[in-house]
């Protein structure tokens, strides 16, 4: 079977360097280069039934993967193990789907504006708005977002 060291070192095919420090799978102690741990950590939707966007950051999970881990790019938001907040900082309205590996140096990540956010599958774009308290908190944190609000 695969490692997951070779899985990973082979999905980033145009970045060699990273690779070179990668094992074949054996177990050693050499340091794993960051880039290639946030990979390893990125967050996919696990099936497609129940998807939904952040909308603040755009990132695609689950209900349930927004309920357990929360959203990593939004912390502050508080989602994890609050069924309340999931429901007003995340939406079934968006379009469309980018899978973004290296947001540092994807073209898709900075034109999404995404490229300071952890690896993953991100919205083209999210339509909904934030309740009025969700709102203070994003304000006050000075935090920006990337949901447009829905036509009336």
């Amino acid at each position: 079977s695969l490692s997951l060291e070779w899985v990973i070192c082979s999905s980033l095919i145009t970045n060699p360097s990273l690779c070179a420090t990668m094992s074949s799978g054996e177990e050693d102690d050499e340091e794993v280069p960051q880039q290639v741990a946030d990979l390893a950590n990125a967050s996919t939707p696990t099936n497609l039934r129940t998807i939904r966007a952040c909308k603040r950051c755009g990132l695609l999970k689950t209900y349930d993967q927004f309920f357990d881990i929360g959203c990593e790019n939004c912390p502050f938001l508080g989602m994890r193990d609050t069924p309340n907040r999931v429901n007003s900082c995340t939406t079934a309205f968006f379009e469309g789907q980018a899978a973004v590996m290296d947001p540092r140096e994807s073209w898709v990540a900075k034109w999404l504006r995404v490229d300071d956010y952890h690896p993953g599958v991100y919205a083209i774009s999210v339509t909904g708005t934030f309740d009025v308290d969700v709102k203070e908190v994003i304000e006050n944190g000075g935090y920006s977002w990337r949901c447009r609000p829905v036509a009336s």
